[in-house]
């Protein structure tokens, strides 16, 4: 969500700044960020009383008015989840279809939560979470912390006993596609994740 500073809101009351917030975060408020502004949470409760916003999951609210962005909520609600996989693949383009509530994410091999169990869980070590990490927008226009197509690419692959062969295959022949593919990088985190020879091989023989 868009960091923003208290200047920007003086001489307004704290509904006032509260929905200013929201219009920057597209229709979306955390309890966080009211005490970084030292706004009493109690404005959410008045605000929720009037439908002015609604609670979407713990410490965060939506403008009435919006649809809800369930992948954006959950990568807020859960700051330490990845998306990973098709579910990525999904925002880039490269998917067939994804799940609209049972997600593929990538953690950290120490972490745990029960509200992961319904998802598609990997788990990897500290050296390799960060690796192709980048940010994208979910298909509503939000922005969250996903992995780029070339790690998506090797990780379907090295994954693929969890995944279905199909779309494997649709992925990897529509990432073959694009004008931005990138075999340097995409060799070089094979090498680093060990799946080199593996990864090279499959869009080798999807290549031809």
């Amino acid at each position: 969500m868009e960091k923003l500073t208290i200047k920007e809101f003086q001489d307004k009351s704290n509904i006032e700044i509260i929905e200013e917030l929201m219009k920057k975060n597209n229709g979306y408020i955390t309890s966080k960020e009211l005490d970084m502004f030292d706004i009493h949470r109690m404005y959410l409760s008045i605000m929720q009383e009037k439908e002015l916003i609604k609670k979407v999951a713990t410490g965060i609210y939506i403008d009435t008015n919006k649809i809800e962005d369930n992948y954006f909520v959950f990568g807020l609600s859960m700051p330490n989840i990845i998306y990973s996989h098709m579910t990525a693949l999904y925002f880039h383009g490269l998917s067939i279809e994804a799940s609209t509530d049972v997600y593929d994410i990538t953690v950290k091999r120490s972490y745990n939560s029960v509200h992961l169990r319904k998802h598609n869980v990997f788990y990897v070590d500290n050296d390799i979470y960060e690796l192709g990490l980048t940010t994208v927008e979910t298909p509503m226009g939000n922005k969250v912390k996903a992995y780029d197509v070339e790690r998506c690419i090797c990780d379907i692959i090295r994954s693929k006993n969890r995944m279905d062969s199909e779309y494997i295959k649709h992925s990897v022949r529509e990432y073959i596609k694009r004008k931005d593919k990138d075999f340097v990088k995409l060799s070089s985190y094979a090498e680093k994740l060990g799946i080199k020879d593996s990864v090279m091989n499959y869009v080798g023989m999807m290549y031809e």
